[in-house]
């Protein structure tokens, strides 16, 4: 008579009391890749869409082909923002002199000067609505979110309003997006859609 092997269970890391906290990021084992921290909770990535991955290396290759030689951008980065809060914004642009060290795996969110946020359906409140109000209490002064409205990318601007410490909305942007702030920026968004879909579209 044989005995089927019980399944294992997966085990889940237990979070100490209070939360885990900006350094666990960085030894906790086995966490999958891109895994955020939110108020002390870890936050895990959905498979990305498309449209997700393209929006990413857009902005990616399109800034640093415009930002000012002293910054740097870099794509799907670890910001600190407090002893609970690490978040992994998917495109930054941060003062160049704190990269220092090619095994650093996260930025101070004081040296950010931007980040941008492309939205999955699976991130749609934390980009909208629990990410900006992080990112401004963080002093971020430029902060971009990118949402896919049935296949064009539309972007809306926010920048920090030093009074009040919040983002305001500095525009909304569909197929071409100017801005002056934080750099120069004059960007066709049409590229993102995929070649096949812009060259079936008429218009």
């Amino acid at each position: 008579m044989s005995i089927e092997p019980e399944a294992s269970e997966p085990r889940w890391a237990v979070p100490p009391e209070g939360g885990w906290t900006a350094d666990d990021l960085d030894t906790l084992p086995n966490l999958p890749p891109h895994t955020e921290l939110i108020d002390g909770s870890l936050v895990f990535v959905s498979p990305q869409t498309l449209f997700h991955s393209r929006a990413v290396d857009f902005f990616n290759w399109q800034l640093q082909s415009l930002v000012p030689p002293e910054l740097e951008v870099v794509r799907e980065f670890t910001i600190d923002i407090d002893r609970y809060n690490r978040p992994e914004p998917d495109v930054i642009v941060v003062d160049g002199d704190v990269i220092q060290d090619p095994n650093q795996t996260r930025f101070p969110a004081g040296a950010v000067r931007l980040a941008i946020e492309v939205v999955s359906p699976e991130s749609r409140s934390r980009d909208r609505e629990t990410k900006p109000v992080k990112y401004a209490r963080a002093t971020i002064p430029h902060y971009w979110r990118v949402e896919n409205h049935d296949g064009r990318a539309v972007v809306y601007v926010f920048e920090r309003e030093p009074a009040t410490g919040a983002y305001t909305s500095t525009g909304i942007f569909h197929d071409r997006m100017k801005v002056s702030v934080p750099f120069t920026v004059d960007l066709d968004l049409t590229a993102i859609t995929a070649r096949r879909s812009r060259a079936a579209d008429p218009e």
